[in-house]
C-alpha cells in the first residue's frame, strides 16, 4: 500500500495553519478581554474616587470639618500644599481648616468639577480637578487640586492634597 504524502502534507499544512488562526484569534480575545477588564477598572476607579470627592462635600456642605477629614489618611505624614508651603500631618491640616474655617457659616457651600482620575499603580491613583467655594457674604473662591489618593484594605484615603487658589485679576 502507497501512502499519499502530498495530500498527507497539505492537510498538515492545513491543520498547522488553523491552529496557528486559532491561536491568534484566541490571543486575539484576551488582549479584547484585558482591554475591557482596564476600562471597566478605570469606570470602577473613577466611580470610587468620584463617591470619596462627593463625601467630601457632602461633609463641608454640612459644616463638619471632622466629617470632611475622614476622606484624608490619619496620619502624620499626610501632606497638604498650599499658599506655597506644605503642611505635615492630619491634625496640623484639621486645625489650618478650622483655623480658616471656624464656623459652618464661614465655610460656604462647596463643589468640585473637570474631576481627571488617573491611576497610579492598583492602590494608587492620582485625581486633578477644580473647586469652588461660594461663601455666605457673597465671595467666590476658585482653584485647582492635585490629589495623590492611596487604598488602605477597602478604604480610599488623600495621602496628599495640593490646593491652589485662582488670583482674580485687580482691576
Amino acid at each position: 500500500m502507497q501512502k499519499d504524502y502530498p495530500n498527507f502534507a497539505v492537510k498538515l499544512s492545513f491543520a498547522v495553519l488553523m491552529m496557528s488562526l486559532s491561536s491568534c484569534l484566541a490571543n486575539d480575545a484576551n488582549a479584547q478581554g484585558a482591554k475591557q477588564q482596564t476600562i471597566n477598572s478605570k469606570d470602577a476607579l473613577e466611580s470610587e474616587l468620584e463617591e470619596l470627592l462627593e463625601n467630601q462635600v457632602s461633609a463641608w456642605n454640612d459644616g463638619n470639618l471632622e466629617k470632611f477629614m475622614d476622606t484624608y489618611w490619619k496620619s502624620p505624614k499626610l501632606t497638604f500644599s498650599s499658599g506655597g508651603k506644605t503642611n505635615f500631618g492630619w491634625q496640623a491640616t484639621l486645625d489650618n481648616y478650622k483655623k480658616s474655617y471656624p464656623t459652618p457659616e464661614k465655610m460656604g457651600k462647596l463643589h468640585f468639577d473637570k474631576l481627571l482620575v488617573s491611576r497610579i499603580e492598583a492602590s494608587s491613583a492620582l485625581v486633578l480637578g477644580n473647586w469652588h467655594l461660594r461663601l455666605a457674604d457673597g465671595q467666590e473662591r476658585d482653584g485647582n487640586f492635585s490629589l495623590v489618593i492611596r487604598k488602605f484594605g477597602e478604604h480610599w484615603k488623600i495621602i496628599h492634597d495640593h490646593s491652589s487658589e485662582l488670583q482674580k485679576p485687580t482691576k
